[in-house]
């Protein structure tokens, strides 16, 4: 009989793992091909009860099939995002060659907290991060760290923010050590910012709302309103958090007037580029950071724009001291010493003790693939956005929210003879009824206007023929 020492051999054993490695790649590089070339649905149709029951929580004592035959179920089951007429949520096809970067992350599992659980990773992810501020054009002493995505990095900016400015210790004294605090926020910012000012202990009012125009953009003239209804509500504003590829319609906030009502009343100047930051790679689309430089801190999600898998999000300081002060607190057992700051300790940046290889991901295919490649894409997206708006506003029947300002596109199907109380019903019919049948996936959001469809044309392999063909699906569903 088998003792555990011999099944962990077994289990833990290099020419098996081999076998099944190279099982496996075959197996992912035949899905890919047929996903790539549309050969798949975008998105199996099973509802939700269907796939609880295809994936049961009844495990067997001893071991019991092969890897093969169960991730098959896994890939069929799954959403299809390299599928080229997958045009919906902000989520990357990623690069295979980020994948296999993955692969190599999780078995080599070095936690990261403290340099001695992730030296390479460390190095990469710091110099990632240096390359990252200085396309921003940060100025040479900026820094940060990288962590699980943009709810995590905008609350670990505000966090930062708060000790920066608020007037007093809410890290060690609580949120009540001193006045309420709140911070404005244009009405087209991602709710991760009123849940972080919540997790704070701030309250519904930790949010002022600025005024958006019709292109839903913060109007600048709307923020000395705003700051002075903060104050007549008995609240301290600390921070402008302003958009840079906002979440409904990737609308850019004019950032340099931003700024420079930030430095006229000494409030911290803090920018959701987790979407739009990515428009610093591209030379025709970087005009529209102008004034982000000037920022005191800056999120940018790797896993949108640049291809790599989620979730990887840059959380960067202009000043990299202050990386240091949303989570300042002592862990004897890992960071060991008087020095709370050393540089190469990354947990003590974020709230995550034990997180992912983030920077192998990101520094390969930049040292692999070259930066063109990256900025090429930008481009390439935000120029596909562009035709396929026009080719929209010119048809008769469609109608275009807003001139895009990055890869989304949010419209609506207007045939003739439906009457406009009709028009928002009818865009959550033709979305479900296209869906269902597989070949495209696309969202939809919720403007003053009413319902209309949203694409984010991220997957680099989408063409202007797959988004004429999205066209003519609507049509011939109504």
């Amino acid at each position: 009989m088998q003792t555990f020492r011999d099944r962990a051999a077994a289990a833990y054993d290099a020419e098996r793992f081999r076998r099944q490695g190279h099982q496996l790649v075959d197996q992912l590089a035949d899905y890919l091909a047929s996903a790539t070339r549309g050969a798949l649905p975008v998105m199996p149709p099973e509802p939700p009860a269907e796939n609880l029951a295809r994936f049961p929580a009844a495990f067997p004592e001893e071991p019991a099939g092969e890897l093969h035959p169960f991730l098959e179920r896994v890939l069929a089951a799954s959403h299809h995002l390299h599928h080229p007429r997958y045009v919906g949520h902000q989520v990357s096809a990623p690069l295979p060659l980020a994948a296999l970067c993955d692969f190599v992350s999780a078995l080599l599992n070095n936690g990261m907290a403290v340099y001695e659980m992730g030296p390479a990773a460390t190095a990469m992810e710091l110099n990632v991060l240096r390359w990252m501020g200085g396309q921003l054009g940060l100025p040479e002493g900026a820094g940060g760290v990288l962590t699980s995505g943009g709810s995590v990095g905008n609350l670990t900016a505000l966090l930062a923010a708060r000790q920066a400015r608020a007037g007093y210790d809410a890290w060690n004294g609580g949120a009540s050590a001193g006045p309420p605090l709140t911070v404005l926020v244009p009405e087209t910012a991602h709710y991760c910012i009123a849940r972080a000012t919540k997790l704070m202990g701030w309250g519904a009012a930790g949010i002022t709302p600025v005024a958006v125009d019709a292109h839903f953009r913060l109007r600048p003239e709307a923020l000395e309103e705003a700051l002075a209804a903060a104050t007549r509500a008995g609240r301290r504003p600390i921070a402008v958090v302003a958009c840079a590829g906002s979440t409904a319609t990737g609308a850019f906030d004019p950032l340099e007037a931003v700024a420079d009502f930030c430095e006229r009343h000494g409030l911290w100047f803090h920018v959701d580029g987790a979407h739009g930051a990515s428009a610093a790679l591209s030379p025709r689309y970087r005009h529209q950071l102008k004034g982000l430089e000037r920022a005191d801190s800056v999120v940018w999600d790797a896993h949108k724009m640049m291809m790599v898998p989620a979730l990887i999000t840059a959380v960067l300081f202009r000043d990299s001291a202050r990386s240091f002060e949303a989570f300042a607190q002592e862990a004897s057992y890992l960071f060991h010493g008087q020095d709370t700051r050393r540089w190469s300790d990354l947990g003590l940046r974020t709230l995550e003790c034990t997180k992912e290889m983030m920077g192998l991901k990101l520094y390969a295919c930049l040292s692999l693939l070259g930066t063109r490649f990256f900025a090429d894409h930008v481009t390439a997206s935000f120029d596909l956005a562009r035709r396929f708006a026009e080719r929209l506003r010119t048809s008769g029947d469609f109608e275009v929210a807003v001139p895009p300002d990055c890869n989304i596109v949010c419209f609506r199907h207007t045939p003739a003879g439906v009457p406009a109380s009709e028009l928002d019903a009818l865009q959550g019919r033709l979305r479900e009824r296209l869906i269902s049948r597989g070949d495209f996936y696309l969202v939809q959001t919720t403007l003053p206007k009413g319902v209309y469809l949203r694409t984010t044309l991220i997957n680099p392999l989408t063409s202007d023929a797959d988004l004429e063909a999205l066209m003519d699906a609507l049509r011939g569903l109504r």
